[in-house]
This record gives C-alpha cells, structure tokens and sequence, in this order.
C-alpha cells in the first residue's frame, strides 16, 4: 500500500512540483492550500490528486484538517511543510501583524503540522517531516526580519525533532531554497532580479522540479539514515 503524503502550500510553485514528484515516486499524495480555490481545482484536475483548504497557522484548524485526510485518506506518513507568506519591510516600517502573521504561519504551521501527525508516525514507527526552509533564513536578508527569523527557525526546529523521532524512525530534514523560479520571485522587478542572478555562481534561477526531486530523496526508503540535515539547494549562492 502507497504511503500517504501531505504537502501544505501544495497546489502551486514549489509546493505543485513537489506534489508531482512525490505522485511520480509512488506515493499517495494530499495538497493543503490556504485560499486560492482556482490554483487548487486546476492542481486537483491535472495532478490527480484532493486537496484540502485549512490556514496551517491555525492550530485547530490543522489539527481538524490532518484528522479529516486521515479519515478520507489513511494515515499520514509523509509531511511537507511548504506553506509560506511574505510579509516585507524593513524593522521601522514593520507592522507587529506583519511580523506575526509570517511567523504564525511560516513556522507556526511547521509546529501545527507536526503536532498532528508525529504522534502517529510514532506509534506505527515510519514517518517523514520535510520542511522547506530558505536561503535567507541562513545568510539574512534586508527587509525581511520576520521572514528571515521564520525560517531560520525552522532550521532549528528541524534538528530538534530529528532528536525526539530518531528512536521511532522518524526522520526530520529541512531544505533551504535559493532564488526559484516561482511566481512569488517573478514578482521581482527585472532590475533587482538581474543583480539577484549575478550572485548566483551557477548563473540562473533555480527550477521547482529541482527542489521537489531534493523532497522525493528525503521521502523516501533510502532516506531512513538522514535526519536533521539541511540541503541546501542554491546554486551555490550560499555554502552553508
């Protein structure tokens, strides 16, 4: 039987190429959005998957999400936390909604997601926790200290339950991005996209594909020995 694996933030970017990945590598696969209902019909349609609406910020709520998959589904085994905001600006200008609101569900939703499904990964001794941290939460970046301290906690928070699952065989692995070709960094204007790129040795953006097949690996059988690593996947922007 195909394990079951849940992706938040899973029907566009990043997320979708993930969802792809893990659907080709043999798994059962969930998609958690937070609101845009035509990126989830058109995920759901093309991939071949259900997808699920909940704010993964609001613990009840993920708690009462990751019940209901378990019920439609089966038992979670596979968790990605890829779900994300931005909420940029500099500290002076930075509002406290703006800071708790990334916060909330950048790594909140890290915790909200574990809480609702180590404890079964747990007892039936097999599970997996990705979570998709990023470049700037390793080297820093100008106007985005919510952001930055959100996924630089994740890092963090990663290593510490690597700990608690290792005895359980539940193992816990961040990844951290660098520029990837999402909609999100299409947004960019084209001349601070331009001095983006030439910091980057390899010499272009990276591709979702490249992060989903970095997702697959820590997924999967082969992954059982890796536990509270980060990959860096940047193009070699930032060795870390």
């Amino acid at each position: 039987m195909a394990r079951i694996a849940i992706v938040t933030g899973g029907t566009r970017g990043i997320g979708r190429a993930i969802c792809e990945a893990l659907k080709a590598g043999g798994f059962t696969v969930v998609a958690n959005y937070a609101g845009n209902e035509s990126k989830a019909r058109a995920c759901a349609e093309e991939i071949g998957i259900p997808v699920y609406r909940w704010d993964v910020g609001d613990h009840q709520a993920t708690l009462a999400g990751c019940r209901q998959v378990e019920e439609e589904v089966g038992p979670i085994d596979v968790v990605v936390n890829n779900a994300g905001i931005t909420r940029d600006g500099t500290l002076l200008k930075m509002s406290y909604e703006d800071w708790d609101d990334v916060m909330r569900v950048n790594l909140g939703g890290c915790f909200n997601m574990a809480k609702a499904c180590f404890p079964g990964m747990k007892d039936r001794k097999w599970g997996r926790i990705i979570n998709i941290g990023s470049i700037n939460g390793q080297a820093g970046q100008y106007g985005q200290v919510n952001y930055a301290a959100a996924k630089s906690g994740i890092h963090g928070f990663t290593k510490a339950l690597a700990l608690e699952g290792a005895r359980f065989n539940v193992t816990a692995n961040a990844i951290a991005p660098g520029y990837i070709d999402t909609d999100m960094v299409a947004a960019v204007p084209a001349d601070v996209m331009e001095k983006i790129v030439a910091k980057i040795p390899v010499g272009r953006l990276g591709h979702a594909h490249e992060i989903a097949r970095g997702v697959a690996f820590l997924a999967s059988e082969d992954a059982g020995f890796v536990t509270g690593s980060t990959l860096s996947i940047n193009g070699g922007q930032h060795m870390y």
